[in-house]
């Protein structure tokens, strides 16, 4: 290949680092989740200090799949809990790295995305990239009130797969982006269900706090029993907190996260798993119908993504309960690898440009 040939991606999870390669074409061209142990990364207090190591991991994979950084055209990251921002491509810049560094809204692996992919990218001096953070907001301020003054409803969302899939669609129905409406609900171990308009997400659910429950997580509760609870003795802060999410959901009723597992239990004749996965596909049809809404009921089509959209049985009961709102379109998994390269392609081919993180936030 020519020099500046590949884009690389890197996505940190909390015990693995996924790298891929692309070319500008869109292709991946290898890619590998590299395992970190648990003693490994227990040696460090903070997320940001394992900035050396997993960079050094990274370095050592280029090379045994024989890629000099010379061949890479841009660096691109997963971002992390940044401050509320517009969805789009940004340039990693040093307040980006700052907000990243103390976890502005939160520790989490992804924000080392932009950390290294900025560490990497200064050695030949290319372009250091994230694309659509979970810290995306675009909310509708009417969209933002709880019932609560001193509560606002928050923006934490899937937004790298929902505005991706979103592009893919457009693309698979001839729509132009800035002329299309649709409903996206990502189903994984979180769901976030959002309505969509000319790229823009309007609003969604906070997959940690409302909305349907999840394989892990509760999902909207009646407040005053929580209240009670909170208050019972039986738990502190903590426990309480992993027991909405974590050990809520389809793991709290039937003990595992995993939609196949419900799917065996039922085809054994397992009632309870039945009620239990039917209810959370009511839910989720539930929010995606409050959703069209936002939309004022003008939808080109709802989108099923995210690990559970693979499940024909949740697929169905969904489908009957939301189509006479819109075509439902299938675009199952979670190709976050193919979404970062797809983000940093446009800017290198001037297709969209590249964000400023500090123009587009309040600092």
């Amino acid at each position: 290949m020519s020099k500046k040939s590949y884009i690389l991606a890197i996505n940190p999870g909390s015990t693995s680092t996924k790298v891929a390669l692309f070319n500008k074409m869109e292709e991946c061209i290898v890619s590998e989740n590299v395992s970190h142990s648990s003693e490994e990364v227990g040696k460090y207090e903070k997320i940001y200090d394992q900035k050396d190591m997993r960079t050094a991991v990274i370095m050592k994979w280029l090379k045994e799949k024989g890629v000099s950084l010379n061949e890479i055209a841009a660096v691109v990251g997963r971002g992390g809990l940044l401050r509320p921002m517009p969805g789009g491509t940004y340039t990693v810049t040093p307040k980006m790295i700052e907000d990243l560094r103390i976890g502005y809204q939160g520790e989490h692996a992804s924000n080392l995305g932009g950390i290294i992919a900025n560490e990497i990218a200064n050695k030949v001096d290319i372009p250091a990239m994230i694309v659509d953070p979970v810290a995306v907001d675009e909310m509708e301020d009417v969209a933002r009130i709880s019932g609560i003054p001193e509560l606002n409803r928050v923006s934490l969302v899937h937004a790298l797969n929902i505005k991706a899939v979103t592009r893919r669609v457009c693309a698979k129905k001839g729509l132009e982006l800035d002329d299309s409406s649709f409903i996206v609900a990502h189903l994984g171990g979180g769901i976030s269900i959002s309505p969509i308009l000319n790229g823009r997400i309007l609003d969604v659910n906070n997959a940690n706090e409302m909305g349907p429950f999840s394989p892990e997580r509760a999902g909207g509760l009646p407040v005053g029993d929580v209240v009670k609870l909170a208050f019972s003795g039986k738990y502190n802060y903590k426990e309480l907190k992993k027991k909405i999410i974590g050990k809520a959901g389809l793991v709290g009723y039937l003990g595992t996260n995993d939609g196949r597992e419900v799917d065996k239990l039922i085809e054994n004749g397992d009632e309870k798993a039945e009620l239990i996965f039917k209810a959370m596909a009511y839910q989720i049809a539930k929010e995606i119908a409050g959703m069209s809404i936002a939309l004022k009921g003008k939808v080109d089509a709802i989108i099923l993504t995210g690990g559970l959209a693979y499940n024909e049985r949740l697929q169905n009961w969904i489908k009957e309960r939301v189509e006479f709102i819109a075509p439902v379109e299938l675009v199952p998994g979670e190709d976050e690898m193919l979404a970062l390269a797809q983000g940093a392609i446009r800017v290198i081919k001037e297709e969209e440009k590249a964000k400023i993180y500090e123009n587009e936030v309040q600092m």
